[in-house]
């Protein structure tokens, strides 16, 4: 008898196994995959996801394993430019976009010393119930036996097409629908840093530095050019970066060396899914996912995975019963990520609003406000420090933006 079951054992579900075992709860992680092994990712990590990694003392792996240091941000909407880097979080003043071959084995490893059990190679094909409650799940490691296993709680971190999601009937809701699709691979011969850029043509892409000497190279084009994009996938990946950017396009076409195939991601809906029930939990995408273009997944997996820790420690110590604990969990993420999610899902579009044209143009005027906006994408900045009322109006001030030409919410 376990006193949790996680099921997936990526950037969600092994932070929860981990910083359950290490307060002395017996933890049973299973996953599908063996480790080390890749997954599709943006690979980007926000400083505020790396101050969890810092806190858990795992930063220094993903650092020590060759993951490039990143100090400059360039981002550019529609040509309005921001360029800088967010103050320091937790004293970290770098971003790193470790690759999943490398982060993911990590985080695993990390769970195993602190002493939960992994099983790798575990498909779960079912939940066991009892009254009402889940109470332990069954499936089989490998081609061997079926197994059952139970516990008080059970996580699921299975992602997109959670299992436990669907074994609970766990419902969607603030569904918003997703607006385009990526491609990408990995190139050497470069040194780009960072670069995040929306076209005028609903077109986007982005690069950045990662393991072995590598930069990820990828765009984002909305859904309805999905069908001419898979016609010649490698024609049209460098005429977006031929539309956004020509002149990376060229330098990719004469010093850049594709080193692996390119790969289509292409996501679902945005969307909240029910997080939580008698006996269970979901983390990560599979209780809630937006689209990667701000690159939040995994900063949103270790924050979120260490808030269901502490409040299934709380269940688990008698601090509170473990449905208001899980019910705590659900309304806490929900209510902190809502401004992520609208501002997530309003530029996935690859077009600009009025109100973000505006603003995004005044912040631009000043390093001061652009440093300010680059904390806010990096979780150290709360959004009102920009979008309250009262904080526009100084900027707009600053930026000499006409009280006419002013906007102050979206449309």
């Amino acid at each position: 008898m376990f006193d949790v079951i996680v099921v997936g054992a990526r950037c969600a579900g092994s932070p929860v196994a981990m910083l359950l075992a290490r307060r002395g709860h017996r933890v049973l992680m299973v996953d599908r995959s063996s480790f080390p092994s890749d997954a599709v990712s943006t690979h980007y990590i926000h400083q505020s996801g790396l101050a969890r990694l810092q806190a858990w003392g795992l930063l220094d792996e993903v650092i020590d394993a060759k993951t490039p240091a990143i100090r400059t941000m360039n981002y550019a909407n529609h040509g309005i430019p921001l360029v800088g880097f967010a103050d320091p979080i937790d004293g970290i003043d770098a971003v790193y976009c470790p690759r999943r071959v490398v982060l993911d084995e990590i985080l695993v490893n990390a769970a195993r010393r602190a002493g939960v059990e992994v099983l790798e190679q575990f498909t779960v094909s079912d939940l066991v119930f009892a009254d009402g409650r889940v109470v332990g799940i069954r499936g089989r490691e490998g081609d061997g036996p079926d197994r059952e296993f139970r516990a008080s709680v059970v996580v699921g971190a299975d992602g997109f097409h959670s299992t436990v999601a669907r074994k609970v009937g766990a419902e969607l809701y603030n569904v918003r629908p997703a607006a385009g699709f990526t491609y990408y691979s990995y190139y050497s011969g470069l040194d780009w840093g960072l670069h995040h850029k929306t076209g005028f043509h609903e077109q986007w892409y982005g690069t950045w530095p990662t393991n072995d000497d590598l930069n990820m190279v990828a765009v984002i084009c909305t859904r309805r050019q999905l069908k001419e994009f898979r016609q010649d996938p490698e024609a049209r990946f460098l005429a977006v970066l031929d539309d956004v950017e020509p002149e990376m396009a060229q330098q990719l076409r004469d010093q850049g060396r594709r080193e692996e195939p390119l790969r289509p991601m292409r996501y679902p809906d945005n969307y909240y899914r029910q997080s939580h029930g008698p006996g269970w939990a979901l983390v990560g995408d599979a209780g809630y996912h937006k689209d990667p273009i701000t690159g939040w997944g995994m900063t949103d997996a270790f924050l979120h995975g260490e808030l269901l820790a502490d409040r299934i420690h709380e269940g688990l110590s008698g601090a509170r019963t473990m449905d208001d604990a899980l019910a705590d969990y659900v309304k806490v993420r929900d209510e902190e990520t809502a401004p992520v999610y609208d501002y997530t899902t309003s530029v996935a579009e690859l077009t600009l609003t009025p109100y973000l044209e505006t603003v995004l143009g005044a912040i631009s005027t000043s390093q001061e406000w652009t440093t300010k906006m680059l904390g806010i994408i990096a979780g150290g900045v709360e959004g009102y420090e920009i979008f309250a009322p009262d904080n526009l109006d100084r900027l707009y001030d600053d930026a000499g933006v006409p009280q006419h030409k002013r906007i102050y919410e979206p449309s």
